[in-house]
């Protein structure tokens, strides 16, 4: 089984600074809703066996826009509720999608307010290893993921809820942007990777889950694949850049 993990349960606090109603930033388009970051992030990931879309705000306008703009997947969409957006990280969401997941097979995990092209994301879905995905972009603390490599060679995370400033606190050899998505080469792993969390850290960032999976593989266990064009929708303003590369 091939299962793709969208989480779309945040509350888009800056994205409806620019927006005349409360709107589910992925959900949001101009012109036709084939142009919503959701349809083209579906579009752009390619075929798999089971789509798992974890939400939370404004959840019921989430399942109206599956019904009436995403029939084309049938059955192979399945939603999720997030019952704790509010009050819980980004990690519950991750781990209410790796709770639908019934049957052995490999696990993509993407952020859902996330534009990139297919021809870079089909580097990720035919990797037979796992995948950490990096971009371009600089990185500023505010609002990037920062991936380094360690001296040992093993994959850390950086991210500050409160958007001021990364530490580094060992010594390390390469720093990038992080992409946002990962793969998941077996599933198993990583059940077993959420069982061996605690309560307190599924409540807290995806990278609580990510980093446990990826922590102690080598660099000969994952791939590593660069997105050209990569953007992170955090804003209307952001939105019109991507909407004229669809």
């Amino acid at each position: 089984m091939k299962y793709l993990i969208i989480t779309v349960a945040g509350t888009a606090t800056r994205f409806n600074r620019d927006t005349k109603e409360e709107t589910l930033k992925c959900l949001y388009y101009t012109d036709e809703p084939q142009y919503a970051l959701l349809a083209q992030l579906l579009k752009n990931c390619g075929e798999y066996d089971k789509y798992i879309l974890v939400g939370g705000y404004l959840y019921e306008k989430l399942g109206r826009f599956v019904k009436n703009e995403l029939s084309g997947y049938g059955k192979k969409i399945e939603l999720v509720y997030n019952e704790h957006f509010k009050d819980y990280g980004s990690g519950y969401s991750l781990y209410k999608g790796i709770e639908a997941i019934k049957e052995a097979g490999d696990v993509t995990f993407v952020e859902g307010d996330l534009f990139f092209m297919a021809t870079d994301f089909r580097q990720v879905y035919n990797s037979p290893k796992s995948v950490i995905t990096i971009n371009r972009e600089p990185i500023y603390s505010n609002k990037a993921v920062a991936l380094y490599i360690n001296v040992d060679g093993k994959p850390r995370y950086l991210y500050d809820t409160n958007h001021q400033t990364l530490t580094v606190s060992e010594p390390f050899k390469a720093i990038f942007n992080s992409g946002q998505m990962w793969k998941f080469s077996s599933s198993e792993r990583l059940l077993k990777t959420v069982d061996s969390l605690t309560k307190e850290q599924l409540q807290g960032t995806n990278l609580e889950i990510i980093q446990a999976y990826f922590s102690d593989m080598n660099s000969e266990e994952y791939d590593v694949v660069t997105f050209t064009d990569w953007f992170n929708c955090n804003t209307v303003a952001d939105y019109d850049i991507v909407r004229k590369l669809m």
